[in-house]
């Protein structure tokens, strides 16, 4: 009797065949909707960040540019505090309702932060009420990119093969990335086509204008993506989670695994792409313009380099990549900080750049497989989601903020020990988990 795979064989050009590539192009169109939603949520969520430089002074007392930016990542840091809740909101309805809800519902909540923030009056029109209603859009905006991290990790990673699964969830940190490289391509012709003056006064707005419209036609492509089988089956058989955080309580060292392997790796991430563009105007004393360049550049080279380690751990283990991160990160930290302030070139700053994102990228580019390998479907999203978003907001969000205040009280190294420290006791969570690549409650649905 001929097995599935020899009748496939037999068949080629077949119904078979037809079948398989059909499905093939399903299970790619999949993933590049559900990773074009993300980028756009991401673009959103850091078009804040990187045009602070530019709209702090409108939503603030007038200061140092060191206390209007403090100011404006404290706001940032405080969007932070919703992600949690994101996380445990967007996941439940995730494990309950299905990945595509739950997505589909995050970026139209993403496009009102947006549109709030283009439209509020600047500090000397409305006084208190203008960086209020700034921190009230940032909170909306961290409870939606909360909740889409866990949602759509789940979901490109259910929707990948096994064999591959750790090249197709890499591009969950490629659009992550792409998010920020978006908002910074955007800064660059906004730079390029209006004056300084200008870009203070009101063309801040445009990129927030820009991501409000663009949530919108992701909400539409969204509306059309296929669920994930692993979700279905879980709906079909009846083994859902009636309630979903009951049912993540009963796997308590897998949400003590995410927190520990995301603590370091979520401060570096946050330093070397969030912070890194003030780092070089506020500390270096890089014009922002030349900033702006470096940043696009270097993320753009840090992109690319997702798929390439997410591949690498598909052939050696998500292990062997973790613990590169952990002992690099924790040795090179303080050196390359060291090196770029006394940097005299350019393109010196910009290889010590290079050089730190390459360590991060054994962090990046599978740590949302990782989390998803952690969780039965059933409780995957809130899994992935709630203990990863409560330490991206106390470790990540912070990261900012406790960089510019260890500056201005002229103690900016003690950061870098800070980072150090962090990701050495991730280093101690990646030596003694198990590889998920190897153990994993990825369960394999027909």
């Amino acid at each position: 009797m001929r097995s599935v795979e020899h009748s496939k064989v037999q068949e080629p050009g077949g119904r078979a065949e037809g079948k398989d590539n059909a499905s093939i192009r399903k299970r790619i169109r999949s993933i590049a909707g559900g990773a074009l939603g993300n980028l756009v949520e991401w673009y959103d969520w850091y078009a804040y960040s990187t045009f602070a430089l530019y709209f702090s002074a409108s939503f603030f007392p007038k200061g140092d540019q060191t206390i209007q930016l403090l100011q404006s990542a404290g706001v940032f840091a405080l969007g932070f505090i919703m992600r949690p809740v994101g996380g445990w909101v967007f996941g439940s309805l995730g494990d309950r309702y299905g990945r595509k809800y739950a997505m589909t519902l995050s970026v139209i909540m993403m496009s009102a932060g947006s549109l709030i923030i283009a439209i509020i009056p600047v500090y000397g029109s409305i006084g208190a009420a203008a960086p209020i209603s700034l921190l009230l859009a940032r909170l909306l905006q961290g409870l939606s990119v909360g909740g889409e991290y866990g949602v759509s990790a789940t979901y490109l990673s259910e929707m990948a093969t096994r064999e591959r699964r750790g090249f197709y969830s890499s591009f969950q940190y490629v659009t992550l990335v792409g998010g920020q490289i978006t908002a910074l391509g955007v800064q660059l012709l906004l730079q390029f086509m209006l004056t300084d003056a200008e870009l203070h006064l009101w063309g801040w707005r445009i990129p927030f204008v820009i991501g409000a419209i663009l949530s919108l036609i992701v909400f539409y492509i969204r509306s059309n993506l296929d669920e994930t089988k692993q979700f279905m089956a879980t709906k079909k058989t009846g083994s859902a989670e009636r309630s979903p955080m009951r049912g993540l309580l009963k796997y308590p060292k897998a949400i003590f695994t995410v927190v520990g392997l995301t603590l370091g790796g979520t401060l570096a991430f946050y330093t070397y792409t969030t912070y890194m563009q003030k780092f070089l105007v506020n500390s270096l004393g890089i014009p922002k313009e030349t900033s702006t360049i470096l940043s696009f550049l270097s993320l753009l080279l840090f992109a690319m380099l997702q798929p390439v380690f997410g591949s690498l751990s598909d052939r050696i283990g998500r292990k062997p990549l973790l613990i590169a991160f952990g002992i690099s990160g924790t040795l090179a930290t303080v050196p390359l900080f060291n090196a770029m302030s006394a940097a005299t070139s350019q393109v010196s700053i910009f290889l010590f750049m290079m050089i730190a994102l390459v360590i991060v990228s054994g962090y990046t580019s599978i740590n949302a497989v990782v989390k998803a390998e952690l969780f039965p479907a059933s409780v995957r999203a809130l899994g992935v989601g709630l203990p990863y978003a409560l330490t991206v907001a106390i470790f990540g969000g912070s990261a900012e903020y406790l960089a510019l205040l260890f500056k201005q009280s002229n103690h900016e190294s003690y950061f870098y020990y800070y980072i150090s420290f962090c990701i050495l006791i991730s280093l101690l969570v990646y030596i003694f988990m198990d590889d998920t690549q190897k153990k994993n409650k990825m369960e394999v649905v027909q």
